[in-house]
């Protein structure tokens, strides 16, 4: 009679489970670790989401018990002239911040795209404005803008220019903290640039400098076009920013003089911990939100059509 051998190997290798795919346990590791900072965005970033956008349809003010209002607080913004007094200051600040920012960026950035070791050095400085303190930065600012020994002020006397008195002029006062805000700002705007301008292929260059080209017309019809999509994130992070200016001034001017710098997030700011009227302050959060969402996608829409 024949026997059916049977290899113990075989008997070993039945009996063990099957091993998992090495793709499902790559899975599960990228879930646990994406899960971590899903978590945290939403437990201090969408949930608050959440519950401001309830407590804008409520008049809560801190102290006692909120009442629900519906539509009232955004019935209130349309009315109430304050708000569309640091809107206007808000959207002021914009047109003027927003260009020169991107000037001087790219400005320094082209100045700086070299391999020097002296360039590393001055990388460095450049970015230390964007790490350091805004009451820091304010306080240097606030002594370089004194009227009277102020060193920009010094600077300009000595081509025969009176300086204005910066911070107590309203028609003065925004300029002095787009100046401000630019030079504090500008460091993380250059690295963009100067990473954008070291991947424009040097082929383009030397093909621009056999066709005859000059250096304007090389950093008009090279350089330009290929950073569209560069300034394309420069420009958006700027407005974003721009929108959400607050601390340069409640630091140097407190919203003055006569208004001339209160900002929607400075009027927020006010209506939350100065008056406790936190619906409102909430209301205003989201007007605020849907301002800089619009003027984002007209920033898309733009740079759409000029790509």
């Amino acid at each position: 009679m024949a026997h059916d051998v049977v290899t113990p190997g075989l008997a070993v290798d039945r009996a063990r489970p099957p091993r998992r795919p090495r793709t499902t346990r790559q899975a599960r590791w990228g879930y646990l670790f994406a899960g971590a900072p899903l978590l945290l965005f939403a437990v201090f970033v969408l949930l608050p989401f959440v519950l401001a956008l309830l407590v804008s349809f409520t008049d809560y003010a801190v102290v006692g018990e909120a009442n629900w209002v519906g539509l009232e607080n955004y019935r209130r913004i349309v009315d109430d002239p304050f708000f569309w007094t640091a809107f206007r200051n808000t959207v002021l600040y914009t047109v003027m911040y927003v260009p020169l920012g991107l000037v001087v960026a790219l400005a320094t950035a082209s100045l700086l795209n070299a391999s020097h070791r002296a360039v590393t050095v001055f990388r460095t400085l450049f970015y230390v404005p964007v790490v350091s303190s805004t009451v820091a930065t304010a306080t240097i600012w606030y002594w370089m803008l004194n009227p009277d020994r102020g060193l920009l002020n010094v600077a300009l006397g000595w081509f025969g220019i009176d300086g204005p008195a910066w911070l107590y002029d309203s028609q003065w006062a925004m300029t002095a903290i787009v100046l401000m805000s630019v030079w504090a700002g500008f460091g993380i705007h250059m690295l963009i640039y100067l990473g954008g301008l070291q991947n424009i292929p040097r082929d383009l260059y030397e093909a621009a400098r056999l066709d005859g080209a000059n250096g304007w017309q090389t950093f008009r019809y090279v350089t330009l076009p290929a950073l569209s999509r560069t300034t394309f994130l420069v420009s958006t992070l700027l407005v974003i920013g721009a929108f959400q200016v607050f601390d340069q001034a409640y630091v140097l001017t407190k919203g003055g003089p006569g208004n001339s710098t209160v900002t929607i997030v400075y009027y927020i700011y006010d209506q939350g911990f100065g008056n406790l009227d936190m619906g409102y302050a909430s209301a205003l959060s989201f007007v605020l939100f849907a301002v800089i969402a619009v003027f984002s996608l007209v920033n898309v829409r733009l740079a759409r059509r000029n790509s």
